[in-house]
């Protein structure tokens, strides 16, 4: 996983803090980790979004003004929802040997036996949450989908860790991932022989 440097200073909490900070670009947040006391801190809101917004997940080395460097990742992000602009975000430091729990996006690879036949592949979960090692999270979690067919779905108990070692996916079992629906004419289709079937 890409590590990205993000510059951080130091904040002191008062009264419409937080909304003068917002003013001049910057975006309030707090640093923490277990059994440590929680730091003020705030960083560019430009920079902050392009990370937020970016298609991988990253490691944030958070520097301060006096060249020290705090390694975390963001765990919460809270946005206006007028105006959708990030307000706060919580950032949370870890060890090497700590286990921790990141929200991973989510890539497919492989051509689609389904979607050769015409059908279309939908990504109902876009990201999943693995729990590990920092040093062993990916940028995206690869899921093949070459012999999903039309109707069938990839649930996330179906997803092979095996390039993933020390990891796993903290999500229901049962939740599916990726599905290869067809045109609506063949999904009746295909529910009226199932039903007939069964019956």
């Amino acid at each position: 996983m890409e590590t990205i440097v993000l510059g951080a200073q130091p904040r002191t909490i008062t009264k419409n803090g937080a909304t003068k900070l917002r003013s001049t670009g910057n975006v309030p947040g707090v640093i923490y980790h277990r059994g440590e006391e929680t730091i003020p801190v705030s960083v560019n809101e430009i920079a902050l979004t392009k990370l937020v917004h970016s298609p991988e997940s990253h490691i944030i080395d958070l520097q301060f003004p006096d060249g020290k460097i705090k390694r975390s990742f963001i765990k919460n992000v809270q946005f206006d929802p007028v105006t959708d602009r990030i307000i706060h975000t919580d950032f949370q430091l870890f060890s090497a040997d700590e286990v921790v729990e990141l929200v991973v996006p989510v890539s497919v690879t492989g051509n689609s036996i389904g979607v050769e036949k015409g059908g279309k592949l939908l990504i109902s979960h876009h990201s999943l949450t693995l729990k590990g090692k920092p040093d062993d999270m990916p940028d995206h979690l690869v899921i093949d989908v070459t012999n999903l067919q039309i109707g069938h779905s990839i649930h996330v108990s179906e997803i092979p860790m095996d390039n993933y070692p020390g990891l796993s996916i903290l999500d229901d079992p049962k939740t599916p991932v990726i599905t290869v629906q067809g045109a609506k004419k063949e999904t009746e289709e295909t529910e009226e022989t199932t039903e007939t079937a069964a019956s």
